[in-house]
């Protein structure tokens, strides 16, 4: 018997096994491990100066191994987990001071390779700006500038060299080349900010469409079309057997009575109180629907005849002792109600069904009151017609099996 799903490709494993399976620590690992790979490619490059030059290849050697060896304890630290805790999981603050540092002391060491210096900051700044916030952003530019020109002031001294023109055009450049870092730096993170905010408000006005969508507006119960969505989920529930259901029809009792007398304001207020009560006596895993004008359908979940009758009995009494808002004294609600068990196979249109005609008699029989729907099973199928006699024999009755068998 094979798997439903195929088995991971070597490539894919390796891939898992280098960056992880949770989504948030591979994507910050390869991050770091693009980093490293790019300060590899400059040890090389140096590496190769200092073979073609008069740089001594010990100098170069300790270097490489320092600059390459502190961003691969970072890629570890975080393929590990270790920085999943810090405000900085991807530790970009730290690669990027310790890269800086090191193109730095490259300038110090390799002589020939000062001219590289600016795009080595440059390409560290703008690698790292994406994950930063703005005043990190200044802060590392600044620490930049501090870095490099350090490094050009104490590089004629430990040479014993004069200050020469090219030496001063590399400070320029470099103070032109990390303005202009920063200034891109900022300005994407200023878009980034931007997009945030964008996604952001997009979330909530779906958020509030959806809930427009799927709610009743006065009294912030499910519409009928959610609520029939919702019925038809809880039936095919009920058909795999994995749980039952009731539903109970609930009107308010003369309710035109309160718009006329009251008016419309005190008739919707009545609305929200009703609704509020029949939300805070009912169970937290029991739905309550405005189907419809004054009429509520309300979903019972895993409940058998008695406990819903009793259940809807405590409704009624807290809805005859609900306070309708800003509305005389004497303004008092009942409810009449259809209750009926959901039968295994049939409709959610049949059981809404049986569930009317109960409230009808309730009505009937004199309202505020819960009336049980009688449970009837669903027809059974229609038994197929019997089969077309032979041509030339007429049907007759059917003889029994035994009657068949004395007649042999």
């Amino acid at each position: 018997m094979t798997s439903a799903t195929e088995p991971p490709s070597q490539t894919a494993r390796i891939r898992r096994w280098l960056l992880s399976d949770d989504p948030h620590i591979r994507t910050h690992t390869a991050m770091s491990g693009l980093a490293l790979v790019l300060m590899a490619c400059c040890v090389g490059l140096l590496l190769w100066l200092a073979l073609n030059s008069h740089t001594p290849l010990s100098w170069v050697v300790s270097w490489s191994l320092v600059s390459l060896g502190g961003l691969l304890a970072a890629t570890l630290a975080i393929r590990l987990g270790w920085t999943r805790r810090l405000n900085d999981p991807s530790l970009t603050l730290p690669q990027m001071l310790w890269a800086i540092t090191s193109a730095a002391v490259a300038y110090l060491v390799v002589a020939d390779a000062r001219d590289m210096l600016p795009c080595m900051v440059a390409m560290v700044l703008l690698f790292g700006s994406l994950g930063l916030r703005m005043r990190q952003i200044v802060g590392i530019t600044v620490y930049a500038f501090v870095a490099t020109s350090t490094a050009m002031v104490l590089a004629p001294r430990l040479l014993n060299q004069p200050v020469s023109v090219v030496d001063a055009a590399h400070a320029v450049m470099l103070a032109v080349v990390l303005l202009a870092c920063m200034g891109v730096s900022l300005r994407l993170h200023s878009l980034r900010s931007r997009l945030q905010q964008q996604r952001l408000a997009l979330s909530r006005a779906l958020e509030e469409h959806r809930a427009l969508a799927s709610r009743d507006a006065l009294t912030g119960l499910l519409n009928r079309r959610s609520m029939l969505e919702l019925l038809e989920l809880e039936q095919r529930r009920c058909v795999r057997g994995q749980r039952s259901m009731a539903l109970a029809v609930l009107d308010i009792d003369h309710f035109k009575r309160i718009n006329d007398n009251y008016g419309h304001a005190v008739g919707d207020r009545a609305l929200q109180a009703f609704a509020h009560t029949v939300r805070y006596t009912v169970r937290g895993g029991d739905v309550l629907a405005r189907w419809g004008g004054e009429e509520f359908v309300l979903l019972l979940g895993d409940v058998n005849d008695n406990a819903a009758l009793s259940l809807l009995q405590r409704i009624g009494q807290a809805v005859s002792q609900a306070v309708v808002a800003d509305a005389p004294e004497g303004l008092r609600m009942t409810v009449s109600t259809g209750l009926t068990v959901h039968l295994p196979g049939e409709s959610v249109e049949a059981t809404l069904e049986r569930a009317d005609q109960a409230l009808y008699r309730a009505k009937h029989q004199g309202r505020n009151c819960v009336v049980l729907a009688d449970l009837q099973a669903p027809p059974p199928p229609p038994h197929p017609p019997p089969p077309l006699a032979p041509a030339g024999l007429t049907a007759g009755p059917a003889v029994p099996p035994q009657t068949a068998a004395s007649l042999h």
